[in-house]
């Protein structure tokens, strides 16, 4: 069975691992068969989102003897999204999607929701090379002893995520750096959401979002200089996000096209629509390149 990867089939199953990596969580370190709905999800944090989905209203009118009356139904936005991912599911097979682009809550909430709608496991590649390290203290320890061991962790962490299908992975930056793990990310659908820097920089100062490389804690008083030190890593990471098969703008994509005036009107649920029709589209081109090669 092919996935819808760039450049490589994957036959859509799970591997036993192989622990190269010390302290490699446990709960990846087994022998499963590939599972059937409904999909548990291994992390503790897939939840219910903290956003707060907007309704959506459609007005019609009722034919009466004496007036037409309206009536407003609200729509769950996640049952829209819900929806759209059973389309997709069907094109997809199994085919692991990994997240890639600067952290925001967006991302995270988006990787949590799409995983909620396709039924797949959801994983941060950063949270697992931390936990790897023996937690947060210890994985900034190693990276300044060793940065190359701790690169090497990360490859490692990827290699036994990539082997695995059904999985929406929110990967670090480590996962552009290198040409090793770009390969790796070849074993399933990569999608750049790019995130406005100015959003980005509200998530580091208000709900303590942690940026890989930005260590250091900011206030609101040093907005400028944090939303400079993200435009400086933006650009070197840039090249990295690009190499992605499908890019999706907050801004550009999703924002403008709905009409919003204020980027933070932008909800997981808008992302998720956005990303899914981008891999629709996806699976059409690559389904009329391979009718396209056959023999008559």
């Amino acid at each position: 069975m092919g996935t819808l990867g760039s450049t490589r089939g994957f036959h859509v199953s799970h591997h036993h691992f192989q622990v190269v990596t010390p302290g490699f969580p446990q709960f990846l370190l087994v022998n499963s068969k590939p599972q059937h709905h409904p999909l548990p999800s291994l992390s503790p944090c897939v939840r219910h989102l903290a956003s707060s989905p907007k309704s959506l209203s459609i007005a019609f009118s009722l034919p009466d003897d004496a007036s037409s009356a309206t009536k407003i139904v609200d729509i769950d936005p996640f049952l829209v999204v819900k929806k759209k991912a059973v389309e997709v599911s069907a094109l997809l097979k199994g085919t692991s999607i990994f997240l890639v682009g600067m952290n925001s809550t967006i991302k995270t909430n988006l990787g949590k929701l799409l995983a909620d709608a396709l039924r797949y496991y959801h994983f941060d590649s950063d949270s697992l090379v931390e936990e790897a390290c023996g937690g947060e203290s210890a994985a900034k320890s190693f990276k300044k002893q060793d940065e190359k061991g701790f690169c090497d962790s990360e490859t490692e962490v990827l290699k036994q995520l990539s082997s695995m299908g059904r999985l929406i992975v929110c990967a670090g930056d480590g996962a552009v750096q290198s040409s090793t793990n770009l390969a790796l990310l070849r074993h399933g659908i990569s999608i750049w959401i790019d995130v406005p820097i100015e959003i980005v920089a509200k998530n580091v100062i208000e709900e303590g979002v942690r940026i890989p490389g930005m260590e250091l804690s900011y206030s609101e008083t040093d907005e400028n200089q944090l939303s400079t030190n993200l435009s400086v890593l933006y650009e070197e990471m840039r090249s990295g996000y690009a190499t992605a098969d499908v890019s999706v703008s907050l801004q550009t994509e999703v924002a403008s096209q709905l009409g919003y005036d204020e980027l933070d009107a932008v909800t997981a649920e808008d992302m998720a629509m956005e990303v899914l029709k981008e891999i629709q589209r996806l699976a059409t081109v690559k389904k009329m390149m391979e009718e396209a090669a056959r023999p008559f």
